[in-house]
């Protein structure tokens, strides 16, 4: 449980994170080679950097011009419970301010390796927000092996991919999230919807220049069902394409199962199919 106020006299005295740029999401999978594989031939996805540690194996993988970010667990008995999952997303910031916020919103740090840190989920509606003040993107990057692709390259894969739209995140109570990432991350409320067929309500936040979409039930539904299992946290990432039709027909091609997305005249390929993980597919053609 967050232990996050909405009181709103509170939030102002805190201070807020500039994030810059949606950096990476972090996901938890049971088998990294065979993510990787996956990744490879679904997506055109693109090895950039190889990140043994003692307690996991990770790894950079660009997909779409978006980097994820795969821990395998040296053991996975510990994550059994939930499976497959996404355990945060990464932002690229000033580190003295994401530092400064942080500590005014009274969240704890899981890891800190002084140039990133990562937040507890539990302070952050089921989020691990790790900040780093570098960059993984760009032909200049000093960080990794392999540089990220231009758009066009991309644009180029059969799913006709356009860069990234954001991410879904699943939520027990929508006003107190909305609030703290207004408050912690400067996010900015652009919409706010029913999804129908999720029984559940929809609050769109920008930050950094994307898409957060809050989701919280509203009765039974898809969204409570996977709730109970998994509660709090990310749930989807949303890429943008030029033609969903056309990315249904690949998808379904490399014999995956399609689902209706979160938004309506979306997609999502099955997590059954997608190591676990849910994957959507929206058009923008920017």
């Amino acid at each position: 449980m967050t232990r996050f106020t909405t009181d709103r006299d509170d939030m102002t005295a805190t201070t807020s994170v500039r994030c810059r740029k949606t950096s990476h999401t972090n996901i938890v999978i049971e088998d990294l080679a065979r993510s990787v594989r996956h990744l490879e031939d679904v997506y055109g996805g693109s090895f950039m950097l190889d990140l043994p540690g003692d307690n996991w194996h990770a790894c950079l993988v660009e997909v779409g011009g978006f980097i994820i970010e795969l821990f395998e667990p040296k053991h996975f008995l510990l994550h059994g419970r939930i499976g497959p999952h996404y355990l945060g997303v990464e932002y690229e910031v000033d580190m003295d301010e994401a530092r400064a916020a942080i500590a005014s919103h009274g969240i704890r740090i899981l890891r800190d390796i002084g140039q990133a840190v990562h937040t507890d989920p539990r302070d952050g509606f089921g989020v691990d927000y790790e900040f780093f003040g570098g960059s993984f993107y760009g032909s200049d990057a000093p960080h990794v092996k392999q540089h990220t692709h231009p758009p066009e390259h991309w644009a180029a894969h059969p799913i006709g991919f356009t860069g990234l739209i954001g991410y879904t995140h699943a939520v027990s109570d929508i006003e107190a999230a909305s609030a703290f990432l207004q408050s912690f991350l400067g996010a900015r409320p652009v919409y706010e919807v029913r999804r129908d067929h999720l029984n559940a309500r929809a609050i769109g936040l920008e930050i950094a220049g994307d898409t957060c979409e809050l989701l919280c039930p509203t009765g039974d539904g898809a969204l409570l069902r996977e709730m109970l299992t998994t509660g709090q946290g990310i749930r989807s990432t949303v890429y943008g394409v030029h033609d969903v039709t056309a990315a249904r027909s690949y998808l379904e091609g490399k014999g995956l199962r399609v689902l209706n997305g979160t938004t309506p005249d979306s997609i999502a390929v099955d997590p059954r199919d997608n190591l676990g993980i849910r994957f959507e597919f929206a058009h923008n053609s920017q």
